[in-house]
């Protein structure tokens, strides 16, 4: 099926909820992020908290209706949710499975039994990667980082050489590859195709993790040199348990989403025939919601059984997987919002307009935009939501190719220099025991790395397919 011109859209489209100018519009954008902005850093207020009262002031000071922005905003939350909710409440419950069977540290102890010297950096990336697919960033530092420590103490190896690569697997996970939330809103917001997404990210993330993981960590090594802080070394919950999942099985139940979901983009490339049966199974399948909920279901028997977890502790489990995500189900969902929001006052098509007379690509666009609200709020995921909106009309007229590249070129800015308002600067300076100077130099300049090598990449690719 071919994709509309922007022309037949724009006439298809509903009529925005104002009648405000460029001008207006571009000033309610500014003051609606500043407001974010302010709220986040300044006052300290809940993400969530900050998108609602941002996309209220947008509306406002676009001079829409306020029972229309109201309609506007609750819309693009219910969509969002509706979109990823159950996948991100499915990717936490395979994360706390992961976790709680001891099949992560099963992955983690088989590989560095393999890895020594030199090596020892890349395996870590290895490891963080894998274990990060599944896994919110968040919960993947929790995780991996007492491993880090415990590596770096045990093998007298500089801190940064082993916690850099290990940082940068999960933040390119979290910023390219699906089904990461950002991602998956991105996806939603621009009309993407997952699997062709999920495919290119994979092929981005592989030398950028490469270049911002071992290769960097060498002059991290050299600016920063500390040893692992005593007090932040915990015993792994795992060593608790009678017996652990096999690697194998750990590895396959972590990875099945993905294969399921790439599985799904290779048929629909080779038969490329919504009516084939073989390609009706597959859309099945392959759609996120059956692949996690497969995986989820599958690790009940490769993780907990093998774990000694009986019937009764399974629910709890789940249980206890779902609590921690309920405020990054309410900001995705107020991003939503606030990318309805920007979309039905007409940011959306100001943005387009103002866009078709820059010598700028598309790509490069996304990039930014993602670049300067990641800069203003400090978080990857409010800046991945907030940019898709704006630049989804971009998207009407690109190629399936070209429309999973924005979603990547949006990802990949959204990572750029974390510093001291977002949450997991803190988190990697408390658990490294690091100045805010050491941080900067090596975790915001790795972020910084990822952001730039990754737009670079998509850019690239974005010439030759």
């Amino acid at each position: 099926m071919t994709r509309l011109s922007v022309e037949m859209l724009a006439a298809d489209a509903p009529e925005p909820i104002t009648s405000a100018g460029h001008a207006q519009l571009g000033i309610a954008v500014l003051a609606g992020i500043v407001v974010i902005v302010l709220l986040i850093t300044k006052f300290k207020l809940h993400a969530f908290l900050a998108l609602t009262i941002g996309s209220l002031t947008l509306g406002a000071i676009a001079g829409a209706p306020l029972d229309k922005v109201l309609t506007s905003f609750s819309a693009g939350l219910g969509t969002t949710v509706a979109g990823v909710g159950v996948l991100i409440a499915l990717g936490a419950i395979l994360g706390k499975m992961l976790a709680d069977s001891g099949g992560a540290d099963q992955i983690v102890d088989t590989i560095l039994e393999k890895a020594g010297g030199r090596s020892m950096p890349w395996a870590m990336v290895l490891i963080a990667s894998v274990i990060g697919l599944p896994l919110f960033f968040e919960v993947g530092i929790v995780l991996l980082i007492p491993v880090v420590l415990m590596v770096a103490k045990r093998g007298n190896y500089s801190l940064m050489r082993i916690g850099i690569p290990a940082l940068a697997g999960l933040s390119v996970m979290h910023g390219l590859v699906p089904p990461h939330p950002g991602p998956l809103v991105a996806i939603d917001a621009v009309g993407a195709d997952l699997g062709v997404t999920l495919a290119l990210g994979v092929l981005v993330a592989i030398p950028t993790v490469i270049i911002a993981g071992p290769v960097f960590s060498k002059y991290a090594a050299r600016w920063v040199d500390v040893p692992a802080p005593e007090k932040m070394i915990p015993q792994r919950a795992s060593e608790e348990l009678d017996k652990r999942p096999g690697f194998g099985a750990t590895l396959f139940t972590v990875l099945l989403p993905v294969i399921l979901m790439l599985a799904k983009a290779l048929v629909d490339i080779v038969v490329d025939d919504p009516e084939n049966p073989v390609q009706r199974v597959f859309d099945v399948i392959g759609a996120p919601m059956i692949a996690l909920l497969a995986s989820v279901l599958v690790g009940i028997f490769t993780l907990l059984r093998p774990a000694g977890f009986s019937k009764e502790r399974i629910s709890p489990l789940v249980e206890k997987s779902l609590m921690p995500i309920a405020g990054i189900l309410l900001i995705v969902g107020a991003g939503g919002g606030f990318k309805q929001t920007l979309i039905d006052t007409g940011v959306g098509q100001m943005v387009l307009d103002i866009s078709e007379n820059w010598s700028i690509p598309a790509l490069l666009l996304a990039w930014l935009i993602a670049v300067v609200i990641r800069l203003a709020t400090g978080s990857a995921t409010v800046a991945t939501v907030s940019a898709a909106g704006l630049v989804a009309p971009l998207a009407a007229d690109m190629s399936t190719t070209h429309a999973a590249l924005l979603v990547l070129a949006i990802g990949a800015g959204s990572l750029f220099f974390s510093h001291v308002n977002d949450a997991g600067f803190w988190m990697v300076k408390e658990y490294f025991g690091l100045s805010v100077g050491q941080n900067i130099k090596t975790w915001s300049v790795m972020e910084t790395i990822i952001s730039v090598v990754a737009g670079g990449l998509v850019l690239l690719l974005s010439l030759v397919i």
